[in-house]
């Protein structure tokens, strides 16, 4: 399989790139001082507007959300590619000690979606500069809310896998990686790549009472300890250690004085799998289970279980043909086939629910760190090198012109 095609090759492409690297590291920085949260980002919506003004796309803003989708139409017949970068940022008070640190309290692009918005801002000029041997069309796709706000289903609800008026033949997304991932090393494997994701919250009712007489009260502060323990439990001695799952109790909250006993505690936890099945399974036995123990004692668990992001699902054959575009692109040294899943997850994963394509991990560890120690992604910590965005560019650019080359010469 080539991926050299008749729309530049591979170091024109990656030259092009480095020639906007600045303008690309300035509009990261922008970003990255103004970081905006959830599905509502005018700031940065604007600001990706003003980088795409004066390129042939056609462009469509969200009518829920703040979202980009532009789309460039080729000079030549063909099909289509998606190209998708997310936008928002975390609630994270940064900690991170660079010069263009964020400037709003408590809000920090922790997961680098700065670095995907401006990458994709990047392939946008490079396909647009060779739109007339384009063959095809290509859409991109700038999502506010990947960060638990679901905002791919949104802007799938308002037509984005429509946009080029035609079926998407595939679909392609870069993450960065603040840790594991050397710098510069791109990695992804086939099938799984990252995990579902959803969330278990309990509210568990008891009765309030004075510290000094539990057998007055229903005490709900041991059968919330109880349901930690036994999640922990249940899920090792349930779920088969090679088709795995992860619960974690991040939020464990209950009274507010040392001796009342409080009506209520309420735990929250994440919910990692890596099938689907195992995802049907953890969303019917996790609320039998402590709805069980909170009976045994005689109170109520009151629970809200919430099935969030599938698991990422790279199509093997559209993994195999991305990873040898990144080794033409950036030399075989720099591509990592991935041995197993990431336990992250991503909403993305709806977009390749729909469309065949793939997800790759792109190292964004600064020179000189240590990958296996450098702060991960979401930590108050995390440095991203803006080395990587020409790079990002570049290989964002390549998977769709190659993939419509591909595309349009297996029509033939």
């Amino acid at each position: 399989m080539s991926v050299t095609g008749t729309t530049g090759t591979e170091s024109s492409l990656l030259a092009d790139a480095e020639e906007i690297q600045e303008e690309l590291v300035a509009l990261r920085r922008a970003l990255h001082r103004e970081p905006e949260l959830g599905l509502e980002l005018p700031r940065t919506q604007e600001r990706v507007l003003t980088a795409l003004d004066g390129l042939p796309l056609e462009i469509t803003l969200g009518k829920g959300l703040s979202s980009v989708t532009a789309v460039l139409r080729g000079g030549e017949p063909g099909g289509a590619v998606l190209l998708r970068a997310d936008m928002d940022a975390l609630p994270v008070q940064e900690a991170s000690g660079v010069a263009y640190a964020s400037q709003q309290a408590g809000r920090m692009h922790a997961c680098g979606h700065d670095l995907h918005t401006a990458g994709l801002v990047g392939a946008a000029r490079l396909l647009c500069e060779r739109r007339a041997q384009l063959r095809g069309d290509v859409v991109f796709m700038f999502q506010p809310g990947e960060e638990g706000h679901n905002g791919a289903a949104e802007m799938i609800a308002e037509g984005v896998l429509e946009a080029a008026g035609k079926p998407l033949d595939a679909a392609y997304a870069l993450h960065v990686a603040a840790n594991q991932v050397p710098q510069g090393m791109v990695a992804s494997r086939p099938g799984t790549v990252m995990t579902a994701s959803d969330v278990l919250k309990v509210t568990v009712r008891g009765r309030g009472g004075h510290g000094s007489a539990p057998h007055s009260a229903l005490d709900p502060v041991p059968v919330a300890c109880e349901m930690v323990t036994a999640i922990q439990g249940w899920t090792s001695r349930t779920f088969d250690i090679f088709d795995p799952v992860v619960v974690s109790v991040g939020s464990l909250h209950a009274g507010a004085q040392h001796n009342v006993i409080p009506e209520t505690a309420v735990l929250e936890a994440t919910v990692r799998s890596y099938s689907a099945a195992n995802q049907e399974r953890l969303a019917e036995g996790l609320p039998r289970l402590v709805r069980g123990i909170a009976a045994a004692h005689g109170l109520e668990a009151e629970v809200d279980y919430r099935v969030m992001y599938p698991v990422t699902v790279n199509e093997p054959a559209e993994t195999a043909f991305a990873l040898e575009a990144a080794r033409a692109l950036l030399g075989d040294a720099h591509v990592w086939l991935a041995p197993r899943p990431h336990s992250g997850s991503e909403d993305f994963s709806l977009v390749l629910a729909q469309v065949p394509g793939a997800m790759l991990l792109v190292g964004a560890v600064p020179e000189g760190t240590d990958p296996a120690t450098a702060p991960m992604n979401h930590s108050p910590e995390a440095v991203f090198d803006d080395a990587v965005l020409a790079r990002q560019a570049a290989l964002l650019a390549t998977l769709a012109a190659q993939r419509l080359d591909r595309g349009t010469l297996a029509a033939q």
